[in-house]
Parts: structure tokens; C-alpha cells; sequence
């Protein structure tokens, strides 16, 4: 637990070990977190045999960096903690589809599923727009779960872009 960038809430951290809701449900707590940072909502975890080992959210504003998604900053963290660039018998649960450059990332960092809540018909690479494990040129695709918790990471999102208009 140390490795999580952004801290989950005690009352996820015992639940952890059930099942893929309750690793959603961590990813959801940091989305919450980022709203409330001003952050456009997005969490993500990393398990590795039932356990958390890295979280974090969307921190592209607050760091100033267009590169600080929840899924890019959780794998940089894992990658750190295990000391390797391949996470392989790791699991990610990102509450929004992952963009082109994280759905790349998640390929090469040879994550073994990809867990995902609400869908992204704009800006998402994984089931919508380029379907980047499905190309020719992907040389690792992770199982993909899609739709997990969808309803309440949509809401979250909805009500985000609801407030700044």
C-alpha cells in the first residue's frame, strides 16, 4: 500500500482482496478525489496477486503535465515498487476507457487485464476510436473488461462537465 501515489480510503483497503468491484470501487474513490482536485475524474489501481499495489488520479493540472492520467502515473508507480517495466500477472481498474496514449502504455507495460468502467466513444482507444489491440502492430494485449461500475464513473464524469459549463 505505501506505493499508492494518492492514498485510498481505509474503508476500500480491507474489501481490496474480493473481487474486481471492489478494486473499481478504490479506482472510483481516486476519481472522487480528482474531482475534487479540480481534476478531470479519472482513478486507477494496479493489483498484483489480490493486492493494490499502486493508485492513483488524474493529475495533468495540478502537475502541469499532459501526460499525468491515473493510468500512466499508477504504472510509472508500479514499475518503481516491483523494479521491472514489465508488470506482467498485473491487473489495471481505470474508471474511464483509456486514451490511445495510456491504452500504449497498459500494451508495453504488459498488464494481463484491463478493467475499465464507463465507456469513452470520444477519446477512447480500447473498444472506440483506433481499437489499438486489435492492430497488427500491438504486440501485447491485456483481457479487457469493460463496463465494470459504469453508471456511477459516468455519473461522475457527467456531473464534473456539468459544473464547468
Amino acid at each position: 500500500m505505501a506505493a499508492l501515489d494518492v492514498a485510498v480510503g481505509a474503508r476500500h483497503r480491507r474489501a481490496m482482496q474480493e473481487d474486481s468491484t471492489d478494486f473499481m470501487a478504490a479506482a472510483l474513490a481516486l476519481a472522487q478525489q480528482a474531482a475534487e482536485a479540480g481534476e478531470v475524474p479519472v482513478g486507477a489501481v494496479l493489483v498484483r496477486d489480490g493486492q493494490i499495489i499502486a493508485g492513483a488520479h488524474n493529475r495533468v493540472e495540478t502537475d502541469r503535465d499532459p501526460t499525468a492520467h491515473a493510468e500512466m502515473l499508477a504504472i510509472r508507480a508500479a514499475s518503481r515498487l516491483i523494479g521491472d517495466v514489465r508488470l506482467t500477472g498485473c491487473d489495471l481498474y481505470v474508471t474511464l476507457e483509456p486514451c490511445a496514449m495510456c491504452a500504449q502504455a497498459i500494451s508495453l507495460a504488459r498488464l494481463r487485464r484491463l478493467y475499465f468502467a464507463a465507456y469513452d466513444p470520444k477519446g477512447g482507444a480500447v473498444e472506440h476510436g483506433p481499437r489499438l489491440y486489435t492492430q497488427p502492430t500491438c504486440h501485447h494485449a491485456p483481457d479487457v473488461y469493460g463496463g465494470i461500475a459504469e453508471a456511477p464513473a459516468a455519473a461522475l464524469l457527467r456531473g464534473f462537465f456539468l459544473a464547468r459549463r
